[in-house]
């Protein structure tokens, strides 16, 4: 099949049922064959878990249509944002401002943005990196907000956004909220990560009108854990949330923060067959917690290294043998070539609530601010060229992306959690600020340097052999 052939494969898949099993052998085959053959420049097992990563997502997006969970138009809006524009290269806009970008910088654009507009949030959930709560009132202007947006569309080039906060519908600047970044630039795509417990029938309707965004709603397991991290009644008001994206046929995913009081939860089929299988999951993201903001005081919570691996475990089962498309920033550093942060070529950049321009989400530390930075006459790009940044990207191509044929562990892909004193020494700039109390004080903790020195030596003692034996001499 030609690339531009697949997308029309796929609005013909969503139009007619009865050819949607033989077209989605097709699309499969297709899909295998651009992504593993001897052409490529990775290893193949690495191929192998990008294929199946992508395999997942279109196998979860067909199972919920055959249910009459996504809506034809919401899947059709997918096709020409993410599909022609990243897929099957068809949209030449994008590739031409990508082509500039290049050729002005000397590498290429950021793929997409992780931006939080809002500090605030309706909870205020045990170890929330974000120390997000009611009482936080950090917001990022409208008009700022538009302009982040439009400057990655109009000199990234970039066609996806990520929402993180706080909680993003509590957003509210201008008489604006976020859905009017939504209704303007209608040829991106956005992914929200929300709490879900603001989402009424008219926030799913708006949702569904706007279709080109999707909504991530925390979980932290089954109602028990969830209830423990984000209070009581949470689940219930999630499933809720789930019943009218369901009804209004919008497409969502689940997001979970793995700790030690849930990776058991996670380690059990059941949990993802009820998301999966019974609420209609599309996709599902999982994060390990990271002893930032009120995670610093809650260092037990961190996933061990032991239990970390039979979390890899676990995901190469679901990914390969369920189909479900699940990601864990961690643990599936091989489908993202490791690290994807710091502005990367591929990867993204994030923006805080106060406007601090950072390598990463969970890397609390900053150069540049966005206000700082357009009362100078600069633009974001200009953030992305700071020692910060160039020492991240840096040590990411020397780390594997300069030779995936030989990449180091991508079993352990972060910088700052699989790589602290690397991170420290090598990385972090001297004119980097902290971006809160607690970012400041893990700087200065000699026993915060020990507990992820340790971690990160542990971690390497059980993914080595596994890295050696089952990527590097296969």
């Amino acid at each position: 099949m030609k690339p531009a052939a697949i997308s029309a494969a796929l609005v013909t898949m969503v139009n007619q049922k009865h050819l949607r099993k033989f077209l989605i052998k097709k699309i499969d085959k297709y899909i295998y064959k651009e992504m593993v053959n001897d052409a490529s420049e990775d290893l193949r097992p690495v191929q192998e878990k990008r294929y199946q990563f992508l395999s997942a997502m279109l196998h979860c997006m067909v199972r919920n249509i055959d249910k009459g969970y996504v809506s034809d138009n919401i899947v059709r809006k997918i096709i020409d944002v993410l599909v022609r524009n990243n897929f099957t290269c068809e949209d030449q806009s994008y590739y031409e401002t990508a082509k500039r970008y290049k050729e002005k910088y000397g590498e290429d654009p950021p793929t997409f943005i992780v931006l939080s507009p809002t500090q605030k949030c309706n909870l205020k959930c045990i170890g929330c990196y974000a120390s997000s709560g009611a009482d936080a009132s950090a917001t990022i202007p409208f008009q700022y907000v538009d302009r982040i947006v439009g400057e990655m569309h109009d000199t990234c080039g970039s066609r996806f956004v990520t929402i993180s906060g706080g909680e993003p519908l509590a957003y509210s600047s201008e008489d604006k909220t976020l859905f009017d970044i939504f209704e303007k630039y209608g040829d991106m795509f956005f992914l929200m990560y929300t709490n879900g417990t603001l989402i009424n029938d008219q926030i799913a309707r708006r949702f569904a009108d706007c279709a080109n965004v999707t909504p991530a709603i925390s979980v932290e397991g089954f109602e028990e854990h969830t209830d423990h991290r984000r209070g009581v009644g949470t689940h219930r008001k999630i499933l809720d949330a789930f019943e009218r994206l369901r009804k209004s046929g919008v497409p969502f995913g689940i997001s979970v923060t793995a700790t030690s009081k849930n990776a058991d939860v996670l380690l059990d089929d059941g949990f993802y067959e009820f998301y999966f299988n019974e609420q209609g999951a599309s996709y599902m993201w999982q994060f390990q917690l990271m002893p930032i903001g009120r995670g610093k005081d809650e260092m037990d919570l961190m996933v061990t290294p032991p239990k970390r691996l039979e979390l890899y475990r676990k995901w190469e089962k679901l990914l390969g043998e369920k189909k479900y498309c699940i990601a864990d920033f961690w643990n599936s550093g091989v489908v993202s070539r490791g690290c994807i942060a710091y502005g990367r070529g591929g990867g993204y950049f994030y923006i805080d609530w106060h406007g601090n321009v950072t390598p990463c989400v969970f890397i609390p530390y900053y150069v540049d601010n966005i206000y700082e930075l357009y009362r100078n006459g600069r633009t974001l790009v200009d953030a992305l060229f700071s020692d910060f940044m160039k020492n991240g990207r840096k040590w990411q191509r020397e780390y594997g992306l300069n030779n995936r044929k030989c990449p180091q562990n991508w079993l352990m892909p972060c910088s700052i959690r699989d790589h602290y004193e690397v991170f420290r020494n090598s990385v972090l700039p001297s004119q980097a600020r902290p971006g809160d109390q607690k970012a400041k004080e893990a700087l200065e903790s000699p026993e915060y340097m020990e507990i992820l020195s340790t971690y990160d030596k542990q971690l390497k003692d059980l993914t080595e052999k596994i890295w050696q034996n089952e990527y590097l001499n296969v």
